[in-house]
């Protein structure tokens, strides 16, 4: 379970402290998913960076299954975020010099040391066709359309079953049947995992696809 109690974030300024999050309160079991929406510069990417352990709130607290991101060692906190929170950015993050099935195993890299074990090989390639990229295994980022290499980062996200998937503009940078398809695929692998979901966006038709939306207005949520 998830469980974010009054954060709040603010940065020092010349003028006083600028506020971005207003005690912004939420909590999602696994299974459940929403969508938080807003205009550039609300603090949506914030929110989602503090939940998954990027940043630092100036108050309030994040736990995920009791357990405190922030009271955590930088090893431990870093081992935390590689198994159980997966990221989806808008821009995939993909590694150009490796091939589709190399970038989807990158988190169990950097778990192992730089090993892999068959399990793991074998998931990702369930995962990559399960997007329905089992026959690109083999090619790179610069092969592929702007809606592979995202269906490609989401393999990636879920490579290690995290228990927390974030998603920030998922499909901000896809046309519009390229966007249709990665939200699909997105919303029915999270189905299948019971992961928690939170997708942060500026798409009315994507978050229109989601059961819980708000929407961030000064600072606080605003349920829609």
């Amino acid at each position: 379970m998830l469980e974010v109690s009054d954060l709040v974030k603010e940065y020092a300024t010349p003028r006083g402290p600028l506020s971005i999050l207003s005690g912004v309160s939420l909590s999602l079991k696994r299974g459940e998913a929403m969508a938080v929406m807003g205009p550039s510069g609300s603090g949506k990417s914030t929110l989602l960076y503090i939940i998954g352990a990027l940043e630092s709130p100036t108050a309030g607290a994040v736990k995920l299954d009791g357990r405190d991101p922030f009271a955590m060692k930088e090893r431990e906190l870093a081992a935390f975020r590689n198994k159980e929170i997966g990221f989806i950015f808008q821009d995939h993050c993909l590694l150009p010099q490796c091939t589709v099935l190399e970038n989807v195993l990158t988190p169990t890299l950097v778990a192992t040391s730089g090993g892999n074990n068959g399990n793991e090989v074998e998931r990702a390639r369930h995962l990559l066709g399960q997007v329905g990229l089992a026959e690109r295994l083999e090619h790179r980022p610069g092969e592929l359309s702007g809606g592979e290499k995202q269906r490609v980062a989401l393999a990636r996200a879920l490579i290690r079953q995290p228990q927390l998937l974030l998603c920030d503009e998922p499909t901000g940078n896809l046309d519009h049947a390229a966007a249709e398809r990665v939200a699909t695929l997105l919303l029915d692998l999270h189905r299948q995992q019971e992961t928690i979901l939170i997708v942060v966006t500026h798409s009315q038709e994507l978050a229109a696809k989601f059961p819980a939306r708000y929407e961030l207005v000064d600072g606080k949520l605003v349920k829609q």
